[in-house]
């Protein structure tokens, strides 16, 4: 039987739960219609392709890593041929990326793990992961050394398999905690969980794609990582950390 203590704190937790789910869906209409949701894809790879390109992408700008990942394509005709490539052949292909000296031997290593687990000669193309139950999906793809929470969810969601699972990149992180939407020592990979479970469980990939891209394109256009522009943040009046910047000033 559950202590008085006991049951006021899981009625706390789960009012405190209920208030952070009503301002993710708060912030979320506020934000799509300040960017101009819906967005398109903006990709239409295959899910390797995706998950190739997800590794490339990290702690890399966007520009920088599609250059990479075109000279990967135009060097090598297949991701067989990358993958049985010398490693420095890899490694040049990708030189427009942050460290292409460990994205080359990993995403290697990846194409390998992934020919294995699927018996085939070449690595397969992942589109078997549409018949998964998304937890299953996702797991799948981060037992893959290399392989965390938001690569997992881009390949699910940002290929043509078009997978409801949100990736968390650091502009949408950074303002998930300064809204409370998270605690401030939350990391980026447990962020995944936390902040997916806020949304409805029914939303389809187009949904989830434009929360994700509302609250990165928030991270880029109005709260900077250094000096936000909270006095035109159109939801500063839920944000804690923008108010104490701004001595207490909500948004007009």
């Amino acid at each position: 039987m559950k202590t008085a203590a006991a049951t006021a704190t899981a009625e706390a937790q789960a009012a405190d739960f209920a208030a952070r789910q009503a301002k993710a869906l708060l912030v979320h209409g506020r934000l799509c219609a300040e960017y101009g949701a819906p967005f398109p894809f903006f990709s239409t790879k295959d899910p390797l392709s995706e998950l190739v390109s997800a590794l490339l992408s990290h702690r890399t700008k966007n520009a920088d890593s599609h250059r990479a990942y075109q000279e990967l394509r135009a060097t090598f005709p297949t991701w067989e041929a990358v993958r049985d490539a010398p490693t420095e052949a890899v490694q040049h292909a990708i030189r427009a990326c942050t460290w292409p000296e460990q994205k080359a031997p990993r995403i290697q290593a990846v194409l390998r793990e992934i020919s294995e687990r699927c018996g085939t000669d070449a690595p397969c193309a992942l589109d078997f992961l549409a018949e998964m139950p998304i937890p299953e999906a996702r797991a799948w793809l981060e037992s893959i050394s290399g392989v965390g929470p938001k690569t997992s969810a881009a390949t699910l969601l940002f290929s043509t398999l078009r997978i409801p699972a949100m990736p968390v990149d650091s502009h949408h992180h950074r303002v998930a905690q300064r809204l409370g939407l998270i605690g401030p020592k939350v990391g980026e990979g447990p962020a995944h969980k936390l902040l997916e479970a806020l949304l409805p469980p029914g939303w389809d990939a187009q949904q989830v794609y434009d929360h994700h891209e509302a609250l990165m394109f928030h991270g880029q256009k109005c709260c900077y990582f250094s000096s936000p522009a909270c006095g035109r943040c159109v939801v500063l009046d839920q944000c804690p950390f923008g108010q104490a910047r701004l001595g207490g000033k909500a948004a007009g």
